[in-house]
């Protein structure tokens, strides 16, 4: 008997194809191969014309989904029948997760076979696991089924409803979501948070004392009895002290005065006081505790996390990735417990099991936390992986082992010291045990130097012995205001406030970025002027749909479709139909909203006028009765658009509405003018109907100071001719691109050879002896074409070759234009096409797509 097992990748196939017997064949589906179409053209004919078809969803016959098959899966599917026709049994084994279950599904309508069909479900891709769940097989879930699919249609009716709204309203090209627009929001409410702080400012004594030759620090708390202020003490919205906070806020003056007359005085022990403490493992990973730790150890993105973890659990190196349970089985309970014993010790294990109950309701489709696969726990320096990949696999290995390990004991001290009126304070914390500080310390890679870190050690001390004082300075102190989110702590918020599904968590964070509501700066997520547009928009006509607590119960009620408690339908029509169903309101709020309402920002404290415009945000304000526009550079964020920053606008505008000078042979004016993307060069002025002025970047590294009337003449004559190289007679130009300062030798038999101008030389004066130089030296993609040290294999998916290069900074792998860095300890004979394909995915997925544009003046 032939039997076909379809999983979604070549990777899953290819790992669990070794542990079926031969008459097993593994295709993969390569993912969904229906869905709602994506584009006008993707529509069929028959229903073109229908009111509902752009929605892909008849919402006027029980909201029924209109599915496709994509072009690009056409083929998959042929093949997939091709298959079927020679089988005597289907079994499908995609995922365990309402995804999965939704893709087995569709996999069964679009292939309609007509043999036997199984649903195999498994958490780790083991050979007992795998044997285990052939024996287990059961029927698709149709609650699961029905779940995800109230989710797509959900997500598509709010999308597709909205986001047609914000293109009138407010912009082309933006987009709502069910969740993406929440989290806009939290985002944007960090933000508003920030712009309200008023910074306030303290001062304090701290001191370098000494006893039994160890030094340590200490920290002035008390004066006269009256507790100094902290940052803690002062009101963000304000600046100030608190109302009802009686604390001592000391300045400057006062601060030194009492450094210099306490300097010489005596330190006296008052008090020794100790303070035991457990700290107890963390869980092991689930999705959102995974994405968490490994944003803030490895800095790595969700989505990369995610793509790591997928290749890892298809590879048969850890369980399930998308999970929100947090239980063990006893198989792996056993294996970690083992692991303790074998590395640490036996007094490092926990005397009896240590089982971990969920707190998350939903918590109930996935069987495992996210653990090393198997029964065994292979050690992350023997598992033959490399890079990330070792990297995330090592993060999972210790969470779980650390998981069954004793408490940490830890015992705090506390001393304080009496100076004439002054009582300052020493703190210092002694591990007494490390129990799982041994192997996992949350947030750090180091657990060794992590436990150095954590210990804080003073002397033996006790009451009434006199302490040197090495050293007393006066220190000031800023408050600082709210913390932006972080990949980290924005999937925690989500995560806390029930909103989305942890494994949506990486597309949601994706999405916001690629539409241009956020931009990640120093890993912090900064939102756009335009976020702050449309969640003004959403807030103030679709306040529900931006209300965390609104799309925590829409998330409750999907649950409870997936576990059969409630019904799809009635909760379709009440959200979508009706006098109060977004169908209608969308309708009313079309007709009411004023476009120019919620394309301008007004901030408080602030004068001018924010506008969202076709090339991104400018300010409109009017000073000495004149109306003055100006871009708002790209590094300024909403929390630093003040009224500071209005008046340097205005001033560069004003610089910038003189003229340098006029052109020679034009005798048009020339400007220095101020864009988004900073100061540039402009001939002539903007006409209606007439083409753009030519524009000329200033160089980088040229101040505006430095741009007089020479200097932007020759910046306009850019590209200039430098002279002819003396071998070819062919000509140099000198100019500026995108990418900076080029020069260009036209050479009439080799054709234009361009090289970066180096920084300690200047488009505007560089020679033709220096430019000859530049050129003479041999350029590395003048050389022909490099044959690959390595041929990994052929892509599954487009058959095009995957190779490894040797380049100047290490060997790399090469597929198509994407070039992927191979780490230092990685053997490249070694690197399997699996490896290869899952770094090139990472790395496709961490590339940048795009830029933005203009504006012009």
């Amino acid at each position: 008997m032939t039997s076909v097992v379809i999983v979604e990748s070549p990777t899953k196939a290819r790992t669990i194809k070794d542990f079926l017997p031969k008459n097993y064949e593994v295709i993969a589906s390569m993912g969904h191969v229906r869905d709602l179409p994506q584009s006008a053209s993707e529509i069929p004919e028959n229903v073109k014309k229908e009111p509902w078809a752009q929605l892909g969803v008849n919402t006027k016959k029980d909201f029924e989904p209109l599915y496709i098959i994509p072009k690009d899966k056409k083929k998959v599917v042929k093949e997939l029948k091709d298959k079927l026709k020679k089988a005597d049994e289907l079994i499908l084994a995609t995922d365990e997760d309402r995804e999965g279950e939704s893709i087995s599904w569709h996999l069964l309508e679009v292939l309609k076979p007509k043999v036997p069909v199984k649903r195999m479900v498994f958490h780790e891709i083991t050979k007992g696991a795998i044997k285990k769940a052939l024996e287990n097989c059961r029927d698709i879930n149709q609650s699961l089924v029905r779940a995800q699919e109230t989710r797509r249609i959900l997500d598509r009716l709010v999308g597709y409803t909205l986001s047609p709204l914000l293109w009138k309203k407010v912009a082309t090209g933006l987009s709502a979501g069910r969740v993406q627009s929440v989290s806009v929001r939290l985002i944007v409410q960090k933000e508003r948070e920030r712009r309200a702080f008023h910074k306030g400012s303290y001062w304090d004594l701290r001191a370098e004392l000494k006893k039994n030759d160890i030094s340590f620090k200490s920290q002035l708390m008390k004066l006269n009895d009256k507790k100094i202020a902290i940052g803690d003490d002062f009101d963000e919205s304000t600046g100030k002290i608190k109302k009802g906070k009686k604390v001592l806020l000391l300045d400057e003056k006062e601060a030194r005065i009492l450094q210099s007359r306490l300097l010489e005085k005596e330190w006296q022990v008052t008090s020794v006081s100790e303070k035991a403490s457990t700290r107890k493992p963390s869980p092991p990973f689930i999705t959102s505790t995974l994405q968490q730790e490994a944003n803030r150890k490895l800095r790595l993105s969700p989505r990369q996390t995610m793509r790591i973890a997928q290749s890892l659990y298809e590879r048969g190196f850890i369980t399930y990735m998308r999970t929100d349970s947090v239980q063990l089985s006893d198989q792996a309970l056993k294996a970690a417990r083992k692991c303790v014993t074998d590395m640490y010790g036996k007094e490092f294990l926990t005397k009896t099991v240590k089982k971990y109950t969920n707190k998350s309701q939903s918590a109930q489709e996935a069987h495992e936390a996210i653990r090393p696969a198997g029964s065994t726990f292979i050690a992350p320096q023997k598992a033959g992986l490399t890079g990330s990949e070792l990297a995330l696999y090592d993060l999972i290995w210790k969470r779980t082992v650390a998981c069954q390990m004793a408490d940490a004991k830890l015992t705090h001290i506390k001393v304080l010291f009496k100076v004439d009126d002054a009582e300052f304070q020493s703190s210092g914390k002694n591990i007494d045990f490390p129990g799982f500080f041994r192997a996992y310390v949350e947030g750090s890679d180091d657990p060794q130097a992590a436990l150095d870190n954590k210990e804080i050690l003073l002397p033996e001390m006790k009451k009434g012995d006199q302490v040197k004082c090495l050293d007393l300075f006066a220190k000031d102190h800023e408050t600082h205001p709210p913390a932006r989110y972080t990949e980290a702590s924005l999937v925690k918020k989500l995560e806390i406030e029930g909103i989305g599904r942890p494994s949506t968590y990486a597309t949601i964070i994706d999405t916001i970025v690629n539409r241009g509501y956020i931009k990640i700066t120093n890993h912090s997520l900064v939102p756009s002027f335009t976020a702050f547009a449309m969640v003004g928009l959403l807030e103030a006509n679709f306040s529900d749909l931006v209300d965390p607590g609104f799309t925590a119960k829409m998330e409750k009620v999907l649950d409870d479709i997936a576990s059969a408690q409630t019904e799809w339908l009635p909760y379709m029509k009440k959200f979508f139909l009706g006098k109060k169903g977004l169908e209608q309101r969308t309708l009313e709020k079309t007709e009411q909203i004023e476009p120019a309402t919620f394309r301008s920002l007004q901030f408080e404290g602030v004068s001018a006028k924010i506008h969202i415009g076709k090339y991104g945000p400018y300010m409109e304000t009017e000073h000495d009765d004149k109306k003055i526009t100006a871009s708002i550079p790209v590094e300024i964020t909403p929390s630093e658009f003040t009224q500071e920053t209005v008046e340097l606008l205005i001033m560069q505008q004003e610089k910038s509405s003189e003229e340098l000078g006029i052109h020679p042979e034009t005798n048009e004016p020339i400007y220095l003018l101020h864009g988004a993307y900073g100061p540039y060069i402009q001939l002539g002025v903007v006409e209606e109907g007439k083409a753009k002025p030519k524009r000329v970047t200033l160089p980088k590294g040229m101040k505006e100071t430095e741009v007089d009337m020479d200097t932007a003449l020759i910046l306009l004559s850019l590209p200039r001719l430098i002279g002819k190289h003396p071998k070819s007679n062919a000509k140099i130009l000198a100019g500026i691109s995108r990418y900076g300062s080029y020069i260009v030798h036209d050479d009439p038999e080799n054709g234009k050879d361009y090289r970066s101008i180096p920084k300690d030389k200047s488009v505007i004066n560089i020679t033709l002896k220096q430019a000859v130089e530049i050129l003479s030296v041999e350029k590395r993609t003048r050389k022909k074409a490099a044959e690959p040290v390595r041929e990994i294999g052929i892509h599954p998916e487009n058959n095009q070759p995957i190779n490894i290069f040797k380049g100047p900074y290490g060997p790399y792998i090469k597929y198509q234009k994407v070039n992927v860095a191979i780490p230092k300890e990685s053997n490249i004979e070694e690197i399997s096409l699996e490896q290869a394909l899952d770094m090139i995915s990472i790395k496709m997925a961490s590339q940048t797509k795009g830029r933005g544009r203009r504006r012009k003046k």
